[in-house]
């Protein structure tokens, strides 16, 4: 099959796109995808890292330094948050699109997460918090502190990044799994208030265990269902989304792993045809 991402290399031209957790990942890939396809980008990291300065590197290879914006800022405080949204805006002028992608796992609780599952109630308080923190108040400080410049543009589009319904509700995946499930919440009722304005909202997940630094090294790395999908499975629903192929769908539920060699994709257990 061939590439959509590379088929379709000036899909975002001039397009301005935040990705938080940039550096590595599912964050990295989408960065890469847009970088392909013609967009400016702001890449966030929570620290200075190796990986940090190669996701960078690889980027500055695809386009032009003026392109390309990459910023430490912790999603969790809301004065790093602000600061980082206005060096967005001082740089490019506008947002038009936000991607939540900065996340914590269940790493954080245990390393043998998926072969001892913790116990809710024996989880320590300290990587609790720390998850609760990142996956669910990040999104909103992020969200808060980018729709202002989106309302004054009359155009916007937020990408909150999930996981598996399974995921969210399977034993020992506490906070991780329900984190998720607050933002898929929060995502519909954010395209609600917010119709009308020209802001669109939506998830995008992977459809499953995904080759990324949340799942642990060694012999259990892999999803429920024995399965490990590549971290670029969303690259092609992403740069769809960030799109103008997308405008006027909100609310909406996308996995990256049903997005069909025609470019259709399914929305929850429905199928949409191929939009371009």
């Amino acid at each position: 099959m061939k590439n959509k991402v590379e088929a379709n290399n000036d899909l975002l031209n001039d397009r301005v796109i935040l990705i938080t957790g940039g550096a590595r990942g599912l964050g990295r890939e989408m960065a890469l995808a847009a970088a392909r396809s013609g967009a400016k980008l702001c890449i966030t990291g929570s620290t200075n890292s190796k990986i940090f300065d190669q996701t960078i590197e690889d980027i500055s290879s695809i386009t032009d330094s003026d392109n390309l914006l990459a910023c430490v800022s912790d999603v969790t405080k809301k004065p790093e948050v602000e600061g980082l949204v206005r060096q967005v805006l001082d740089r490019f002028q506008r947002i038009d699109v936000l991607v939540n992608n900065a996340g914590r796992g269940m790493r954080l609780v245990s390393e043998e997460f998926t072969a001892e599952p913790t116990k809710f109630w024996e989880t320590d308080s300290v990587p609790w918090k720390k998850i609760i923190d990142t996956n669910i108040n990040g999104p909103f400080l992020m969200a808060k502190a980018v729709i202002p410049s989106m309302l004054k543009t009359g155009f916007g589009k937020i990408i909150n990044i999930s996981t598996s319904s399974q995921t969210m509700v399977r034993q020992g995946y506490s906070p991780y799994g329900p984190s998720k499930a607050f933002i898929e919440a929060a995502t519909r009722a954010w395209a609600v208030e917010l119709e009308g304005t020209g802001i669109e909202v939506n998830i995008l997940l992977p459809g499953g265990a995904t080759d990324t630094d949340l799942l642990p090294q060694g012999t259990n790395r892999k999803g429920a269902d024995g399965n490990l999908l590549p971290a670029d499975v969303m690259s092609d629903a992403f740069i769809w989304l960030a799109s103008d192929a997308s405008n006027g769908i909100t609310g909406g539920r996308f996995i990256g792993r049903f997005w069909g060699d025609e470019g259709s994709f399914r929305v929850d257990t429905g199928q949409m045809p191929q939009i371009l």
